[in-house]
């Protein structure tokens, strides 16, 4: 059973770590097999707007977009079908740590020419970010998400996994 320790904290006030909950949590007899940490490795991707779509001169399936970030903004290339002006979304800067969406591991983002454009940065899905097999689009977050905030910050969390006996 998976317990996100943000939805703990609805219920009573933590002070405590995550690692010592999991351990007087397993002391009393329910075992916490693993503590994850959801966007430990998201520290170059932030909440950004996407404010313009526009077809790329050189490929008739990829778009540029550009999105704001709230000091500035990038124009990136994308394959996404799902782009739409005003949606806020997760970008990652160059330096990102994100999950390749072929091979499933984690590899360091460049900036890339891509069919003539440069590209600096990526508008992310959910399989990049590590968070689930989702690859169909980007990922879309709600319209109160703090633009130019880290991502982690905003959706990271620890996560107890007990085994339920």
């Amino acid at each position: 059973m998976k317990i996100p320790i943000n939805w703990l904290k609805e219920y009573v006030d933590i002070v405590l770590s995550p690692a010592k909950i999991a351990d007087k949590l397993t002391m009393a007899g329910h075992e916490v097999k693993v503590v994850e940490t959801i966007g430990e490795n998201w520290d170059n991707v932030v909440v950004g707007q996407i404010t313009t779509v526009n077809p790329h001169p050189n490929a008739d399936r990829l778009r540029l977009a550009t999105v704001d970030l709230a000091t500035e903004q990038q124009t990136v290339v994308c394959g996404a079908p799902n782009l739409v002006v005003n949606d806020k979304i997760a970008f990652a800067r160059v330096g990102a740590q994100l999950v390749d969406g072929h091979s499933g591991q984690v590899v360091t983002l460049k900036s890339a020419k891509i069919r003539g454009v440069v590209s600096s940065g990526m508008v992310c899905s959910e399989k990049e970010l590590g968070i689930s097999d989702e690859h169909q689009g980007i990922m879309v977050l709600p319209d109160e998400a703090p633009l130019g905030t880290l991502l982690g910050d905003y959706l990271g969390d620890v996560v107890l996994n007990l085994e339920i006996t």
